[in-house]
């Protein structure tokens, strides 16, 4: 099981829409997997600065002070706090930020963040305010944990490169050996699921030059097992189902935005679904949609 969404927004008038169009797109999906949830937002950031999203279990001690202790600025969202520094800054936030055990870092870039916790859709998507998200493009997952246990940490989206991350409906039977092909490369993995594994895949394609749509097709080659990936970019959004194709999907696409879900249902609901094309992704297709920087 497991649920998936995603949204690309071509219409700039949608884009103070997104939050609550991904929220009840998420929320169609809760019968898919009703253990976590979680959501990646596109969102334009200050010129020269960085975002990088942390969560805390214990956020009225982890946050507090945490400011002055990492030299930034920290916006708190529930057990997520949103961190801005200026990009010549951010490693050393990162370093700062890798030093507090305490503190699991979700995702780095210009534009994303990310919230995900344990429990329904809707009481993740309550806790983070996330009907009120503006942004581009986003994609969301609502999970019924079969490889490893219903933690925050085994929630999707994963992000394991700056700006990228992934959501996933399916398993893979090699993100074993998978992971530890990665890590002698050097790719860092820091979760048993098998989604991480695959967005590091995808992470390690693109840092040895590889674009969105070329990381995708070699991961037809590494990956084995049943899956839908959909996955987000800074500027991009993707969708790819395996070469067997037994996970559902369903795309939608309009001249206000592209959009995905693993049924019908969380589509119904978007502004001018009735003239939509909608279709099945083909198996072992690569599905890209990007917007010039």
């Amino acid at each position: 099981m497991c649920g998936v969404v995603g949204l690309f927004l071509k219409d700039k008038a949608l884009e103070p829409q997104l939050g609550a169009l991904l929220t009840d797109m998420l929320v169609t999906m809760t019968g898919r997997g009703p253990d976590s949830a979680g959501i990646a937002v596109y969102r334009g950031a200050d010129d020269g600065q960085v975002k990088l999203t942390v969560q805390s279990a214990n956020p009225d001690v982890d946050f507090a002070g945490l400011a002055d202790t990492l030299g930034a600025s920290v916006t708190r969202c529930d057990t997520h706090a949103i961190i801005s520094c200026a990009a010549e800054e951010a490693d050393a936030v990162r370093t700062r930020i890798a030093a507090i055990p305490a503190l699991r870092l979700m995702s780095t870039g210009d534009a994303i963040e990310i919230y995900k916790e344990v429990g329904l859709p809707a009481k993740v998507a309550e806790r983070f305010d996330i009907p009120s998200l503006g942004g581009t493009h986003g994609i969301g997952h609502t999970r019924m944990a079969t490889e490893s246990a219903v933690t925050t940490l085994g929630a999707h989206p994963f992000s394991t490169g700056p700006d990228q991350c992934l959501v996933h409906n399916g398993a893979l039977s090699n993100h074993n050996s998978l992971r530890r092909d990665l890590e002698d490369e050097g790719v860092e993995v820091m979760s048993a699921c098998d989604t991480e594994a695959a967005a590091a895949f995808l992470t390690w394609k693109m840092q040895q030059g590889a674009n969105l749509g070329e990381a995708l097709e070699a991961s037809l080659d590494a990956l084995d097992g049943c899956y839908t990936f959909v996955v987000g970019t800074k500027e991009g959004f993707a969708v790819l189902r395996d070469p067997v194709a037994c996970k559902p999907a369903v795309l939608a696409e309009t001249d206000q935005y592209v959009a995905l879900g693993s049924e019908f249902r969380a589509l119904a609901n978007l502004p001018g679904i009735d003239d939509a094309r909608i279709w099945e992704p083909e198996p072992a297709t690569v599905y890209v949609w990007e917007r010039q920087a």
